[in-house]
């Protein structure tokens, strides 16, 4: 297994200029560094270094920490401190096949309760990720254009329960869907993926959906368990 990173190419911004509190900043930051791999698993998070880069104090860098652990994004390891968290590939898999469970069902009650011009709003949040990903877009426009998709997908679904059990997930699933795009070919793969499914979701043909997007999600689990593996080898 390669040794843990020492150094990134992370370029903190400038905190204190909007209403937020300093730790949600600096937690907001350090999330979309992590999600983004500008700081990768096993990253180690020195105090120090993130109150220099953020221009905050260590109290506030320790509670951002403390909430991004919560999160599962950050592992507090004794006698060293705070590392980026790296997960198994058993923990991947399972998550992967947590995200076909959810999803699926999410997709099944969007078909089932969605009105037509939320069908639009899901064919237009595909378009733009499909334009990012001939363009080869950067992986942060690619994860918001496709977090775009989500948040229409499961405000269409209408379910509270639903949209909570993809939010605890979602930080993890980020992390896991910027591996998975930072791979060749995989964003184009995955926009026509998004195609063909909405226009399932049109059609209101509900098995197709259900099997067009647990088909999305394995595929992406190949490309991220596959760069995962090549990682560790």
């Amino acid at each position: 297994m390669h040794d843990a990173p020492t150094t990134s190419q992370w370029t903190a911004p400038a905190l204190g200029r909007v209403a937020a509190p300093l730790r949600e900043q600096a937690c907001d930051a350090l999330r979309q560094a992590i999600i983004s791999l500008e700081l990768p698993p096993g990253y180690r998070l020195v105090e120090r270094e993130l109150i220099q880069r953020l221009g905050v104090s260590r109290t506030t860098v320790r509670e951002a920490l403390r909430e991004l652990e919560s999160e599962g994004l950050v592992t507090v390891i004794p006698q060293r401190g705070a590392v980026v968290a790296t997960l198994s590939a058993r923990e991947t898999a399972d998550l992967y096949e947590a995200r076909v469970a959810i999803e699926a069902l999410v997709v099944r009650r969007f078909v089932e309760r969605a009105a037509d011009p939320a069908i639009d709003d899901l064919r237009a949040a595909v378009e733009e990720f499909a334009v990012l990903s001939e363009r080869g877009g950067d992986i942060a426009q690619m994860l918001a254009a496709k977090d775009k998709f989500y948040d229409v997908l499961v405000r269409g679904a209408g379910s509270p329960p639903l949209q909570q059990l993809l939010g605890s997930l979602q930080a993890r699933v980020r992390q896991l869907r910027a591996t998975s795009l930072s791979q060749d070919e995989r964003p184009k793969r995955a926009a026509e993926e998004l195609r063909d499914l909405v226009e399932a979701i049109a059609a209101r043909d509900v098995l197709a959906a259900e099997r067009l997007c647990s088909a999305h999600v394995r595929a992406a689990a190949n490309t991220g368990l596959g760069a995962l593996r090549h990682a560790d080898s």
